[in-house]
């Protein structure tokens, strides 16, 4: 039995983040090892949580992985842990557009047997916190909503307020959290800005957050509470166990692997994907290292944020001549999102690496959403139409100059296909996020890739 809580919210802004990554913290200043996951497609949160609990932060996303691998996914994170902590999405019951409550926190609740903890923003409110509460315990009978966190409280006069408003509905409130802006972290478009930018104020905030939930909320009564969930039966997810080869041995490969401020991006799954077909992963980062790791026979490039860091991307020359190098010796190249911005010829006016014909620019458009992808060019690891899930975000847009590469996928959303991405060789570059999870082909099919190459042939052959 794994001890498990949901902190949801009532939307976005809540507080959710605030009261899981100061959770996780308490609890581990008691010397239990936490393990947190962040519902949704979210990169940023889980974060915060690797920083606090002091181990890989996880997603839990029932669109990109499907609902039958979240308690699998859940148990192969959480199975050496004390305690996990689970947090939402946006609201409760947000999901993915249109599609009921899928992908929702509260879907993932149910699928875990998780009790919720309900973060409500207490700021300008007082007796009508019972009706919202009210409203989120009532909506889905099936969902466990089992106690309270008010966020943003003003004072303990308003705190007790907000305690007698919920008192008739016979849901524990479990803390008050006052404001505090020693523990506000800066935002960048819908999120906060990741951890990798600026870790070692974020580690003061962190602390800073885990004293006030230990003063703040009753840590105990959490615990109880999180000790409550019932077994939760079946069999861990396993990398290793997605990897067979048919009795072959899994070739030994080298995958750089981007990492830093600029690219922090990763699903901790699709890392553990690519070391269990048989690679090994050598970090660098692009803002400081001028060579690619010794030895690497195919490159990852995350997503993240590098239009922040054009001017400085562009200063390291040999790096970028380095990349442009890999791809031309026809070396497997898969980059996602940033990684997409960073291959191009020009981001907002910085040169990049010239791998790809493309200037790209930061907008004002947001492009958000899941999506249903199909392979519109086949990759040395993808068969042309092979299908995926994923999803963007960006506000960044690309124009192709002159001779474009062919597209990578054939996207579709609430009815609407278009082409997205780039296929050049053996490189693929898109604004698509994939967690590999429910596609563990994708992989394997890398690493044989450059296995190929390693072998002194071609990445397609």
């Amino acid at each position: 039995m794994i001890p498990r809580l949901v902190i949801a919210g009532t939307s976005s802004g809540a507080g959710k983040t605030t009261v899981a990554s100061g959770l996780i913290g308490a609890l581990r200043a008691r010397g239990l090892r936490v393990q947190g996951f962040k519902v949704g497609p979210d990169y940023i949160d889980p974060s915060y949580h690797a920083l606090a609990a002091g181990r890989p932060g996880r997603n839990l996303d029932a669109f990109l992985s499907g609902t039958e691998l979240i308690a699998p996914l859940f148990r192969h994170g959480a199975g050496d842990a004390d305690v996990a902590i689970v947090e939402g999405v946006m609201g409760l019951f947000d999901g993915a557009s249109g599609r009921g409550e899928l992908a929702s926190t509260a879907q993932v609740s149910k699928l875990l047997r998780a009790p919720v903890v309900l973060v409500v923003d207490g700021s300008a409110m007082a007796r009508s916190a019972a009706a919202i509460v009210h409203g989120f315990r009532t909506f889905d009978p099936d969902v466990q909503v089992a106690g309270v966190i008010f966020n943003r409280v003003g004072s303990d006069g308003h705190a007790q307020l907000l305690r007698e408003a919920v008192e008739p509905l016979g849901l524990p409130v479990l803390g008050t959290l006052r404001r505090d802006e020693r523990i506000a972290a800066p935002e960048r478009h819908l999120g906060l800005v990741p951890v990798a930018e600026r870790e070692p104020r974020t580690r003061d905030a962190l602390s800073v957050l885990a004293d006030a939930i230990a003063r703040q909320t009753d840590l105990d009564a959490l615990l109880t509470l999180a000790r409550s969930a019932p077994q939760l039966a079946g069999e861990a997810w396993s990398p290793h166990a997605e990897a067979p080869r048919a009795g072959a041995a899994a070739p030994h490969v080298r995958v750089a692997i981007a990492q830093g401020p600029a690219f922090s991006f990763h699903y901790r799954e699709n890392l553990e994907l690519l070391e269990a077909a048989g690679a090994e992963l050598a970090p660098f980062d692009p803002l400081r290292d001028e060579a690619l790791p010794a030895g690497s026979d195919a490159l990852v490039l995350a997503g993240g944020f590098p239009e922040v860091f054009g001017a400085e991307l562009a200063a390291n020359a040999p790096l970028r001549t380095a990349v442009a190098a890999h791809a031309a010796a026809g070396r497997p190249l898969l980059a996602e999102c940033g990684g997409l911005l960073y291959l191009g010829a020009e981001l907002d006016g910085h040169a990049m690496c010239g791998v790809l014909p493309l200037r790209a620019a930061m907008g004002r458009r947001l492009t958000l959403g899941y999506r249903e992808a199909t392979a519109a060019t086949a990759t040395p690891w993808l068969a042309r139409g092979e299908r995926v899930r994923g999803h963007e975000f960006h506000y960044t847009q690309v124009e192709a100059e002159g001779d474009a590469p062919a597209p990578a996928w054939t996207l579709a959303a609430r009815g609407v296909e278009r082409t997205e991405g780039f296929v050049r060789g053996a490189v693929q570059a898109s604004y698509l996020h994939v967690h590999w999870a429910a596609f563990p082909q994708v992989a394997r099919g890398f690493v044989d890739a450059a296995a190929r190459v390693r072998a002194g042939g071609e990445a397609g052959a």
